[in-house]
C-alpha cells in the first residue's frame, strides 16, 4: 500500500459577473472531505488558486485537513469518487466552477479532472437550485495535454 502524504487541488472559478463567492468549498476523496479555505479571497471570478494538503500544507486548519491523520492509501481512491462539493452561505448564492483539478503526491499517480465533467468555456453552476456537488472522474491517462487545456 502506498501512503497519500498530499493531495493537491486546482480550483479556477469562472470569469464572469456573479461567478464568485464566499461559500465553502469542500474536496470529497479516498473516502473524506477536506475544506479548501486559505488566507486569500478565494473563490473570486476568475480566480485560480491551488490549496495544498498534508505535506506543505497551505489551507486553514491544515492539521485537521491532513491526508496523513488518519492515513489514507493511492490504492482506497479508486474505489471511492472524488467530488468538489459548495457550501453556499444563503440560498441566493450561486458559484461557477471552471475547473477542479486533483493530484495525489505531485503527479506520481493519476489525477481527477473536471475536464472530463462539462465543457470549459461554460463551466458549472452550482447553487441551492442548480446542485451542490461536482463529482471528478479520473483522467484517463493521467495527464492534461495542450488539446485539453485550449478545449
Amino acid at each position: 500500500m502506498v501512503d497519500i502524504t498530499s493531495i493537491s487541488v486546482t480550483i479556477q472559478t469562472r470569469r464572469t459577473s456573479g461567478a464568485g463567492t464566499d461559500g465553502d468549498v469542500y474536496l470529497g476523496f479516498c473516502g473524506r472531505e477536506f475544506y479548501l479555505d486559505s488566507d486569500a479571497d478565494d473563490y473570486e471570478s476568475g480566480s485560480a488558486r491551488e490549496y495544498v494538503l498534508g505535506d506543505g500544507g497551505n489551507t486553514h486548519n491544515a492539521g485537521r485537513n491532513d491526508p496523513r491523520t488518519p492515513q489514507l492509501q493511492v490504492e482506497d481512491a479508486d474505489g471511492l469518487p472524488a467530488y468538489i462539493r459548495f457550501e453556499p452561505t444563503g440560498r441566493d448564492d450561486n458559484w461557477a466552477l471552471q475547473r477542479a483539478t486533483v493530484r495525489v503526491n505531485g503527479d506520481l499517480f493519476p489525477m481527477w479532472d473536471s475536464l472530463e465533467l462539462f465543457d470549459q468555456r461554460v463551466g458549472l453552476w452550482l447553487g441551492t437550485r442548480s446542485g451542490l456537488v461536482a463529482h471528478l472522474p479520473k483522467h484517463q491517462d493521467g495527464k492534461v495535454t495542450q488539446a485539453d487545456v485550449a478545449r
